[in-house]
């Protein structure tokens, strides 16, 4: 098979939410468009919710990569059924095919498992090779000569994090990195979350790369953009000492830049941790809260405190960075009750952002696998399973009262007390961010009250 042009797609979202006004490609296509090009393919990144693709050339490319997480599936399967009927070929990976890999190839030739560094140029090696040797390769699926579905072993998780080039955004059509510049210096997280599919498909060992690989490619970032560096690890700081040397370089080299990364409660017992956060530009700070209520903390397996979540707050707030709270709503210990209690916090807190999430089984995740044991899934919709859709019966509240409670918490969180506060303050990009909050969750209500008619479901009062 001739493959010397491939086009990555990244699909868009389905809806709006506090951060699709600024649209970060995941990693995963760019640095695999980059180890392609590097073989010698000419190669291009689409990424439908940065700029519309080029259409002329992703048809007429000998193959077509197609990455989806579970929200955005439906719209990755209908490209690629359409593409398929154009006479491409498609290979489709990320988390959902990784996880449903029988289901993707109803819509695609391959699907590449989990991670795709070695794999997806071993396949391409393969196809060009004129015989295909398939079986022998690992981490991929396909149907065979007589139809029937083949998965092959796994492939190991990479070790080798240093061997994997700096992702090059200039083969992302479109791209202009004024917002957010995304850089990965490791994967995988240590601890075991139940809802989280990310550590079903890196692992629960971190692996990562050395300081100086990962000050390299912060270098190169802070030398061809001027945006916000965001640490798109799950966890920047699982490995604190390694977090370190790589703050205490970015003072060393004079590495001016505003930086932000994911992370969780625990730096706040580090006060160097975060003196050197504070020193080499972190602007914010994304941490994983969960719950204030300390019986969903546990059944979360989340291994935190709410007074631990209340002590980070207030240290990072005395470092003078900012903080994006993330909020997991509509556990069985949850009630309408815990909903509006996390506005309240979030708010007598003074965190300066946040997400409300409703509670979504994803794919892989082991509270998928429970509640489609028992019977809880309400559909397999995928663009619903976006965690702003109830799509599972919560145990202590109605489905209606979890979409619209935790939709209003929002809307009272974003509120015009909330824009004007920081206009006063000539805060304007925190009022801006409050402004595009308040009209996403008018609009997501709108969506709401559709989509509980659409279930066919008695209307409840906060539908009305």
């Amino acid at each position: 098979m001739r493959v010397e042009t491939v086009s990555f797609l990244e699909v868009k979202s389905p809806g709006a939410h506090i951060f699709s006004k600024f649209p970060i490609p995941r990693l995963g296509s760019v640095l695999l468009s980059t180890i392609l090009r590097n073989k010698g393919l000419t190669v291009r990144v689409f990424i439908e919710n940065v700029a519309e693709p080029d259409w002329t050339f992703v048809e007429n490319s000998d193959l077509v990569c197609i990455s989806t997480i579970t929200s955005t599936a439906v719209r990755a399967y209908e490209l690629a059924d359409s593409l398929r009927s154009r006479g491409s070929v498609v290979v489709m990976g990320g988390a959902h095919p990784t996880f449903m890999p029988e289901e993707a190839l109803s819509h695609a030739d391959y699907v590449v498992r989990g991670e795709g560094d070695e794999t997806l140029p071993e396949l391409i090696d393969s196809l060009r090779s004129g015989k295909p040797q398939l079986h022998s390769l690992p981490g991929v699926s396909f149907r065979d000569g007589s139809g029937g579905i083949v998965h092959t072993p796994p492939r190991p998780l990479l070790d080798a994090m240093d061997s994997l080039p700096t992702p090059d955004f200039s083969l992302v059509w479109g791209w202009k990195p004024a917002n957010t510049y995304p850089i990965s210096t490791s994967r995988g997280c240590p601890f075991n979350c139940k809802f989280c599919s990310v550590i079903q498909l890196f692992g629960r060992r971190y692996r990562f790369r050395s300081v100086e690989s990962a000050l390299g490619e912060i270098r190169h970032a802070a030398s061809v953009s001027r945006a916000t560096l965001f640490f798109v690890d799950d966890n920047f700081t699982a490995n604190r000492d390694r977090a370190k040397a790589i703050l205490r370089g970015m003072i060393r080299d004079g590495i001016k830049t505003n930086w932000s990364a994911q992370v969780r409660t625990d730096i706040a017992r580090d006060d160097e941790l975060l003196r050197l956060m504070a020193d080499s530009g972190c602007h914010t700070l994304y941490i994983g809260f969960e719950s204030v209520n300390p019986e969903t903390l546990k059944l979360y397996e989340k291994k935190q405190s709410l007074g631990e979540i209340i002590h980070c707050i207030r240290r990072v707030k005395e470092h003078g960075m900012h903080i994006h709270g993330m909020f997991v709503l509509g556990a069985d210990t949850d009630s309408v009750d815990t909903v509006r209690s996390t506005e309240d916090f979030a708010r007598s807190l003074s965190i300066d952002t946040i997400q409300f999430m409703i509670l979504t089984p994803l794919p892989g995740t082991p509270v998928f696998i429970e509640m489609e044991r028992e019977g809880r899934l309400l559909h397999t919709d995928w663009s619903k399973y976006d965690v702003h859709h109830v799509v599972f019966r919560p145990a202590l509240m109605s489905l209606e009262a979890l979409q619209f409670e935790t939709l209003k918490a929002m809307g009272r969180f974003y509120s015009w007390k909330y824009i004007l506060r920081h206009c006063a303050k000539f805060d304007f990009h925190y009022a801006a961010i409050g402004l595009y909050g308040h009209w996403a969750v008018r609009s997501a209500l709108v969506r709401a009250r559709a989509y509980i008619e659409d279930m066919s479901l008695v209307p409840h009062p906060y539908a009305c």
